[in-house]
């Protein structure tokens, strides 16, 4: 997700997708450990999007 986009979102959504992407960083670490990982780029990706959605988040409760 790109940081314009989520600056769209309500706290809600932003905390649903908080959720969704936990969840799927739980997925892709579990495939990782089966070796079953389509792509590894994905991880990264996922930590940077949950780290971006909790910044933006943050910067709405204090204004």
């Amino acid at each position: 997700m790109k940081k314009k986009e989520i600056k769209k979102l309500t706290k809600s959504e932003i905390l649903k997708n908080i959720d969704k992407f936990k969840k799927d960083l739980f997925n892709f670490r579990f495939q990782k450990i089966n070796s079953q990982v389509t792509n590894p780029a994905k991880i990264g990706e996922t930590k940077k999007n949950i780290a971006r959605l909790k910044t933006i988040l943050r910067e709405k409760q204090n204004a």
